[in-house]
């Protein structure tokens, strides 16, 4: 009776969770837009895997090669047309990651330092949860 009261309110309180309003900002994209910048967003995430692994074996050029591979470089494949669809600050925060990637990249491979490495990612990993928090990225809608 216990474990049955318990996964009643538990199922009260997740269903209430689901139906809470998503308070982001929504960035609405065409279909091929839209996969891009979530493309994008994975790119950083397995770049830090990489980075991660790396820094693991005290494999410093491996690390900063991850790095670089999603650094300013890679923002420079965004198609101007989508830029002018992107919110200012999302723009701002993304050129931010992709600056603090390179910054990274030098940083690990001058200074081979793990600590300072794992830092750094943590402050670099900041924008990505800022993002996350902030926006959402929506196909288009259909009614």
């Amino acid at each position: 009776m216990k474990t049955m009261l318990s996964v009643a309110l538990a199922t009260l309180v997740l269903s209430g969770m689901a139906r809470a309003e998503d308070a982001r900002t929504p960035i609405v994209l065409g279909n091929d837009e839209r996969a891009m910048v979530l493309k994008e967003m994975r790119e950083f995430l397995d770049a830090l895997r990489k980075m991660n692994a790396a820094l693991a074996e005290e494999n410093f050029a491996a690390a900063a090669q991850a790095a670089r591979k999603v650094g300013r470089a890679a923002q420079q494949q965004v198609p101007p047309g989508l830029k002018k669809k992107l919110p200012r600050d999302f723009m701002q925060l993304g050129g931010a990651t992709h600056a603090a990637f390179d910054r990274w990249a030098m940083d690990a491979e001058t200074m081979e330092d793990v600590s300072l490495s794992l830092k750094q990612m943590g402050r670099l990993m900041n924008n990505c949860v800022a993002c996350h928090a902030r926006y959402r990225i929506e196909g288009p809608h259909r009614d």
